[in-house]
């Protein structure tokens, strides 16, 4: 899953279009986030086809762990997140314009 990412992602809320930058050693995943909630790094593991990182952020002064848990199939992934006490679908495509 190395390479960047762009995110769409859908909560009660509204939506969010985040690009994830992964790092892969092994199962063992790293990155960062690039998007409205700034940039924050990510860390987390990729087992088959089932990934599942978190990132801190800080959303308008305060601080939000984000989990986010789905599959990847070849060029994409989808699943699910947890924004604290909201949940959220997202989906991401593989960025061939950033490596």
């Amino acid at each position: 899953v190395a390479g960047a990412w762009a995110f769409q992602v859908e909560f009660s809320g509204g939506t969010g279009t985040p690009t994830m930058s992964f790092k892969q050693d092994g199962e063992k995943l790293t990155g960062s986030l690039s998007g409205q909630l700034g940039e924050a790094p990510l860390e987390g593991t990729v087992k088959g086809n089932a990934i599942e990182f978190s990132i801190d952020v800080d959303i308008q002064g305060t601080a939000a762990h984000i989990v986010y848990s789905g599959t990847v199939d070849k060029d994409t992934m989808k699943g699910t997140a947890k924004y604290g006490d909201l949940d959220a679908t997202w989906t991401a495509k593989r960025d061939p314009s950033k490596k």
